[in-house]
């Protein structure tokens, strides 16, 4: 039974570091570094289409961008389903 002390100590010491983070204000730099992922979770993925419809859209006769817009849509779509399941995650 002794051998269980220190590691109930540990937890009980790790439970209260938690509760008190919880209730203590986010630091600048957190609230920037949240701001910063969520940004690029949203940004990223239209980036990405944008590039590769442009590489498509390189592929056929002529100028077109008509996998270039479906693709920057398509990419807003998923950034936007990424910051919310982030965001869901989070909370």
């Amino acid at each position: 039974m002794n051998h269980k002390k220190p590691f109930r100590k540990a937890v009980q010491q790790d439970s209260e570091r938690q509760r008190l983070a919880e209730r203590e204000p986010a630091s600048l730099l957190g609230m920037l570094t949240y701001g910063g992922v969520i940004g690029l979770l949203l940004v990223l993925p239209a980036v990405g289409g944008a590039y590769l419809g442009r590489w498509l859209d390189s592929l056929s006769e002529g100028y077109q961008t008509r996998w270039t817009v479906s693709l920057i849509i398509l990419g807003i779509v998923a950034g936007i389903w990424n910051v919310y399941w982030y965001i869901k995650e989070r909370l």
